[in-house]
This record gives C-alpha cells, sequence and structure tokens, in this order.
C-alpha cells in the first residue's frame, strides 16, 4: 500500500521520499524528506536541540543526585489548555509536582523558561484547538537540550480529561535525565489510572517513584502504592538490559518504512544530512526519529534533534545546518518543496549495505519489541564495527598519561576495499566520529567496555581464525 513519489528541481538538491497511501498521509503514516547538506565542510556545532534554555539550577545534595540521573525524574506537570480573551486556547501548567521553593531569581527565571518549553512540546499545534468529545489518547516523546550539551528526556501523555460533554485535551508531561520511553509508558499507565480516582492520588505515587533508585540494566524496582478500593499495589518497573535500545522502539519505524528506506535514511543519518520526517501522529514521529537516531550507536547524533517540531518555530527547517526534524502533517507545506534526488543510495559500500538488508530480513512479522531490536543491532552494529572498528589501533599514547593522538590517515589507508575507503575517508570528517574519537583520545589504552566493543573483539577473533585457516 506505500508508494514512493520523488520530486525533481534543478535548482535544489534535496532528496524527497512521500510514504503515503492514496496520496494521503494517514495517520501511522510518514513522509521524509533529505536534503543533502552536510557537516564535512561545515563543522559548526549547534548548541541547542529541542529547547534554547538551560536547566534550572539547585545546589542541594538532593537535587544534584536528581540532576545526575540517579532518580528517575525532575518534574511532573499537566498541561491543560485554557480559554484566553481572545477565544483562543493556550497551554498552561497547571499542575507541577514538585514545587521547588528558595530558589534565587536567576534560578526562578530559569525554570520559567524550562516549564515554558515544556508547553510548547506537549502541544505543539500551537493554539488551534476546540473543545472536543472523543480523542485518541496518544504518548510520545521529546527532547530538551542545554546550552552545554547535555540533554533531558520529555516524555509526554495526551488524553481527554474526565468530564462530561466537549472539552479540550490535556497533557502529562515528566522530565527526566533518563531515556526510556517503555519504562515511562507503563509510568504514565499508573499516573492515568489514579488521575481517574483524583489528582490527589497521583502526589503519593509520584513521590514514591522520585525517591526509588532508578535500576540498572536488566534490573527491576517496586514501588508501593495505594489505591482505593485496592489497597496497596507494588508496581514492578523493569529496565531492559540492552540500555542504549531502551528509548526505542523499531516497530514504527518498520511499520512505516520498508528496509530498503530505512538504510537510506541511515545512510543519510550517517553522512550528517538535514532529515525531516512528517506524519499525522505525535507518537508516531517521536518513535521514528528515535529509532533513527539509535541506528547511529555507537555514535550519538550532535546537531539539532527536534522530534516534534512546535508550530511556533517551524522556521528551524531553514536552517543550513543538519538536522533530525519531526514535523505534522498538516505543516508539511511550510516545509516541502519540489526537490532533486541525491547521493544517499550510493553513500554506503555496496557489500555491506547488502549485508544489512540481509540481516534486515530476518525480522519477523510480529516481532516482539526485544526480538526487533536484537535484528536491529545485529544489521547495523556490525556495519560499524566492519568500517572503523580498527579505530583504537591507531590511537598513539606515551606513557606520560597525556592525551592520546588518532592517526586518521593511517586509519583510512589501511582499509582495503576502495569503496570502503571511500566511506570512511568521508564518514570521520563527521561530527559524530569527531566527538567519538576525542573522548577515545582522552581515555586511557584499552577502556572500553559496552556492547560494541565486545563486538569489535569477536569480529577481530573471527577474522583471526579465518586468517589461521587459510594458511593450513
Amino acid at each position: 500500500d506505500v508508494r514512493i513519489l520523488t520530486k525533481t528541481a534543478p535548482s535544489s538538491s534535496k532528496l524527497a521520499y512521500t510514504f503515503q497511501h492514496r496520496s494521503i498521509i494517514k495517520p501511522g503514516q510518514i513522509r521524509l524528506l533529505i536534503n543533502s547538506y552536510s557537516t564535512i565542510k561545515n563543522k559548526v556545532k549547534e548548541p541547542c536541540h529541542e529547547s534554547l534554555d538551560s536547566a534550572p539550577v539547585d545546589t542541594t545534595a538532593r537535587e544534584q543526585r536528581y540532576m545526575s540521573g540517579h532518580y528517575f525524574f525532575e518534574y511532573l506537570v499537566v498541561v491543560s489548555l485554557k480559554k484566553s480573551k481572545e477565544g483562543a486556547y493556550e497551554p498552561q501548567i497547571t499542575y507541577q509536582f514538585p514545587k521547588r521553593d528558595g530558589m534565587v531569581r536567576f534560578q526562578k527565571e530559569e525554570e520559567e523558561k524550562t516549564l515554558k518549553a515544556i508547553t510548547l512540546f506537549c502541544f505543539p499545534e500551537g493554539i488551534s484547538w476546540a473543545p472536543l468529545t472523543e480523542y485518541h489518547s496518544e504518548t510520545f516523546s521529546f527532547v530538551l537540550t542545554e546550552i552545554d550539551g547535555s540533554r533531558r528526556n520529555g516524555y509526554c501523555r495526551r488524553l481527554l480529561p474526565h468530564g462530561n460533554g466537549a472539552r479540550p485535551p490535556e497533557a502529562f508531561c515528566i522530565i527526566s535525565r533518563l531515556a526510556c520511553f517503555g519504562l515511562f509508558s507503563k509510568i504514565f499507565d499508573e499516573v492515568e489510572k489514579r488521575h481517574q480516582i483524583s489528582m490527589a492520588m497521583i502526589y503519593p505515587f509520584m513521590q514514591s517513584l522520585r525517591e526509588a533508585a532508578f535500576p540498572a540494566p536488566g534490573n527491576t524496582v517496586k514501588i508501593k502504592s495505594f489505591v482505593p478500593d485496592k489497597g496497596t499495589e507494588i508496581i514492578s518497573l523493569t529496565r531492559p538490559l540492552d540500555s542504549w535500545l531502551e528509548h526505542v522502539d523499531f516497530r514504527t519505524l518498520f511499520r512505516c518504512l520498508t528496509n530498503e528506506e530505512v538504510v537510506l535514511v541511515f545512510a543519510a543519518a550517517v553522512m550528517e544530512r538535514r532529515i525531516v520526517f512528517i506524519a499525522v501522529e505525535l507518537s508516531t514521529l517521536s518513535q521514528v526519529i528515535h529509532a533513527v537516531a539509535a541506528l547511529l550507536y555507537p555514535f550519538t547524533w550532535q546537531h539539532t534533534f527536534i522530534s516534534i517540531v512546535p508550530e511556533i518555530l517551524i522556521d528551524v527547517v531553514m536552517a543550513p545546518t543538519p538536522y533530525l526534524l519531526g514535523v505534522q502533517k498538516r505543516l508539511m507545506d511550510q516545509v516541502t518543496d519540489q526537490t532533486d534526488i541525491g547521493d544517499e543510495k550510493s553513500i554506503l559500500p555496496p557489500k555491506l549495505q547488502d549485508e544489512i538488508l540481509q540481516a534486515l530480513r530476518n525480522r519477523k512479522e510480529k516481532s516482539t519489541v526485544e526480538e526487533l531490536n536484537s535484528v536491529v543491532s545485529e544489521a547495523f552494529l556490525p556495519f560499524f564495527v566492519k568500517t572503523v572498528g580498527h579505530f583504537d589501533l591507531y590511537v598513539t599514547r606515551n606513557s606520560k598519561g597525556q592525551p592520546g593522538v588518532f592517526q586518521s590517515r593511517a586509519f583510512y589507508k589501511t582499509i582495503k576495499s576502495k569503496t570502503t575507503r571511500h566511506f570512511v575517508k568521508k564518514f570521520l570528517q563527521t561530527q559524530m566520529f569527531d566527538l567519538f574519537i576525542q573522548e577515545v583520545e582522552q581515555q586511557p589504552a584499552n577502556p572500553q567496555q559496552g556492547i560494541f566493543h565486545k563486538k569489535i573483539v569477536e569480529y577481530q577473533e573471527q577474522k583471526k581464525k579465518e586468517k589461521a585457516k587459510k594458511r593450513h
């Protein structure tokens, strides 16, 4: 049912793909625009992604622990649509937990900026709302990026408040340093259940959650909470074992795009192009854009990252620097134009691109989140293992504890495949590789841990065995 349309114009170097059914983007479907601008010639790091505001500062020991990510969340807010004197509905925070007292002036100002940003992302549509009698509840996420580059995650559930007659929806939003979409979706289920009884029931649950330590990957934390007519309930919250994929659900990405299209998007992202996703549903946009960012592991997207662009910020699509943007379909006319087909199909080395596609064919139609995450990991992670996994061999270090120095020319010259060497030479100039290798240079020799290092070791052992077989 999905067909691809391309538009061309001699004045542009963009690539546009339209994923739609009967020329209409329906709920759960997505359109994609890719611009061939790359950071290869212009390494400028944008300081901010979804918010131009820095985080509130608090000097107490407890708040420092919250900021360090040892707790589940910093804020829970309820954003309601209130009618203004002009008759339009404007998002306002009507509930905040916890309230922060004793802040000095500049801290209050910073908090106000953060809370204002939250209202924008909870209702990115702006003031174009009317009372409703039916509204499909949806959960989505966004990112608040600080001036220093650190990120906080916003998890939002929008629903129709209880009552009679037509009424505007409201949003529950949790701000946390922790990235774990599935875990916070379950927390929202509990918040929504208590909201049906009384707003007062939310406070003790969130207080218990705020006091609980965030579990390590694969571990479970249990929260006790009292519910009228049911007594004390024990809620189990389990963190996925693969922590680098815990913020991701690849099902929406592969439901919207074919394997070939996912690989094309991956290629564009690796070269740090400007990419816009267009869809009707906020949940589709946030899930797809976070999934694409996860494909880049162990590298991290370093540029503008807005999973859902508020209408008031739509001019960000005109930025000349790389971005990953999610735009609602109703704003499509403001971000699309006549475009040329780019070079995305030829970015990746052909042999390695075929290996990714072959691995993706192993996914089942009705995979669980864990099964699909495993298949996707096995498809894309080996690509970086085979292209740049030998990086540590070309970081020279002295015995005086000075930072290492990466020998980039020797690194890519050692690659035998001409197409792979051509790709790596370009990839070395991206900001995501540049910052990755800077961190490696600052580390002592052989400090690498995690799944990427594990896959590198496995691959190197496999190559040694293959060489030994050839000798015999």
